[in-house]
């Protein structure tokens, strides 16, 4: 193997570029040649590709998001699409591809492996922290970060004017994110899409926090759960001596600096991309187990659901007294 290609798909993800980094550098002190592609798999159907040298990565392990730039590509589904960008692959020279990203980037790597055969691996990068095979995904460790930083913040307010405030995170399909916040962050309540939640049992738990005193509450809400306007205004009308405020805290979860442990885990799953490739392995994603690096077929990984962890739940549950 001498020429490798490197692309970030899906949403963006702290941490992309430190792992973009260590890939770069790992490939060119290994004797290989790295290809860049731009807007993940839409730029590889359309060969937006540029060559990377040492210094293409510099200064770019404390900046978040991407440099490669990232796009939304659903058309990859399409075996075509897949083909040509196979075509493109082999004319460029290209011999094996890292792909960084979340779920659906799994899938599209997994696809392309599956039809041609060609050399994939994966590296983790998604915010939701819920693929399977890996303790914790880059970016993850940030963006929970900045999420609890800003809920801290309104639980500041929330406390001084004796209100609830409902916090909308990111996760339209997924919990795990906002489970580990709440928990973080000391919520009295979370709701995910995986637990659907009775809105009555939510005003319930309200006016049981109430009677022992409790007199101001965080409830975090999962995007794909439901709409925090919506809850607002439902628990205002069942419980209208209360004060109920909501928040979404939107885009800003996914950006900033990416974190110590965000940027680790980014350099040592790049390096172990670019091994597993040069050690003709794959397709493979490369993941994290209890500090140890491990590689999980990606076949695995795209037909396995990871959920959060609830027991979670219950231990927020057991705080919010």
């Amino acid at each position: 193997m001498k020429k490798i290609g490197i692309l970030t798909t899906g949403g963006d993800a702290p941490g992309m570029n430190a792992a973009i980094r260590a890939v770069v550098r790992t490939a060119l002190g290994s004797g290989l040649s790295v290809t860049g592609i731009e807007r993940g798999f839409s730029g590889l159907h359309d060969k937006a590709f540029m060559e990377l040298d040492s210094r293409s990565v510099s200064g770019i392990i404390n900046k978040g998001g991407t440099f490669l730039k990232t796009i939304r590509f659903p058309e990859f589904k399409e075996k075509d699409i897949r083909r040509k960008s196979y075509e493109n692959l082999k004319e460029a020279g290209i011999e094996g591809l890292v792909v960084i990203g979340g779920d659906g980037s799994a899938r599209g790597a997994c696809a392309l492996s599956g039809d041609f055969g060609f050399p994939t691996v994966l590296i983790p990068a998604s915010i939701d922290n819920d693929l399977y095979g890996t303790d914790f995904t880059v970016g993850f460790d940030t963006a929970v970060n900045t999420a609890v930083s800003a809920i801290d913040k309104i639980r500041d307010t929330a406390t001084s004017h004796e209100r609830t405030f409902i916090v909308e995170v990111m996760g339209r399909e997924k919990g795990n994110f906002a489970v580990e916040a709440a928990v973080a962050c000391g919520a009295e309540i979370v709701m995910i899409p995986e637990v659907p939640a009775d809105w009555h049992k939510v005003a319930e738990a309200l006016r049981e926090q109430a009677a022992i005193g409790k007199t101001s509450s965080i409830i975090i809400m999962a995007e794909g759960a439901g709409r925090a306007d919506e809850l607002t205004r439902f628990l205002q009308e069942k419980l209208p001596k209360r004060q109920i405020r909501y928040s979404v805290l939107g885009y800003i979860q996914r950006g900033g600096n990416p974190t110590y442990m965000t940027r680790v885990l980014a350099t040592r799953f790049g390096v172990a991309a670019v091994k597993l490739l040069v050690s003709h392995e794959y397709p493979f994603m490369v993941g994290i187990s209890g500090n140890k690096i491990v590689r999980v077929p990606l076949k695995k990984v795209v037909t396995t659901t990871r959920l959060p962890y609830l027991q979670h739940i219950d231990l927020i549950k057991s705080m919010a007294i």
